[in-house]
Formats: structure tokens, C-alpha cells, sequence
């Protein structure tokens, strides 16, 4: 079985010891959970793979993608093959442009459209969660 997810993790960290990782993840990843990450195994020999706040923690500390590490995981579903590049509104790229972005008259400042990213991506992430588990409200 392929652990594509715990290889590029372990790519990101580099030389770089566990315990350095966690520190600085300020205290949202321990040594042990990014060991379990990286090897996608954890305890008694089941598969491991980390939760979506796991996978932010992993995006900030290593300032990579969160919605790559998010398909890397499983949790994202591809985009249908008939799709081109134009068909697909990327909503995270549009936030991480330098737009003039407003709410309620007011433009918003670049610590406010990363949380209205934040917030819309663990929102997405959720609700894709629930229906791959078959508990999407109809």
C-alpha cells in the first residue's frame, strides 16, 4: 500500500529532528504524531491518517497547500475528468490574490481574508468528510 502522503511529509521535514517540527507548530503537532503521519501506520498496525486540524497544522508549519495535503490524505475528491482548468473556480487562489476583497462596505484586511479561507476551508473539508462517511444532511 502506497503512503503517499507520509513520504511527502517526510520530504517536507527534511534533516529537520520530529522534535523541532512540533515546536514549531506551538504545540498542534507532537513528535509522535507527525512520526505516526509520516509512517501512515499507527497504533496496533491500523492505518493512520491524520485529521483535517492535523493537516493545517502540517500546511502552516511546512507552508505548503492545505488543500494538497488534504488530497494526498483522501479527503479531497478529483476533479471529474470532462472538467478543463476553466471550468474550475479555484476559491482559495482567488483569496490568496491581492484583490480588493470588502464585507459590508469594509475591505478587508489580509489577516481577515486568511480566516475567511480558514473558515471556508474547514467548512469544505468537513462537509466532504460527512458525505464520505454517508451522514450528509439532505
Amino acid at each position: 500500500m502506497s503512503n503517499e502522503l507520509g513520504e511527502y511529509l517526510r520530504q517536507l521535514r527534511g534533516k529537520n529532528s520530529l522534535r523541532e517540527i512540533a515546536e514549531r507548530s506551538n504545540g498542534k503537532l507532537s513528535h509522535n504524531v507527525i512520526s505516526t503521519a509520516e509512517k501512515g501506520v499507527g497504533t496496533h498496525g491500523n492505518s493512520y491518517i491524520p485529521s483535517p486540524e492535523k493537516l493545517k497544522a502540517f500546511s502552516e508549519v511546512y507552508g505548503v497547500s492545505y488543500s494538497r495535503l488534504m488530497s494526498l490524505a483522501g479527503y479531497a475528491e478529483d476533479t471529474p475528468e470532462w472538467a478543463s482548468e476553466d471550468d474550475v473556480i479555484e476559491l482559495e487562489k482567488m483569496l490568496d490574490e491581492n484583490a480588493n476583497m470588502s464585507f459590508g462596505g469594509e475591505s478587508l484586511t489580509p489577516e481577515q481574508k486568511q480566516r475567511v479561507q480558514d473558515i471556508l476551508t474547514t467548512l469544505f473539508w468537513e462537509e466532504l468528510q460527512k458525505q464520505k462517511k454517508g451522514g450528509a444532511d439532505e
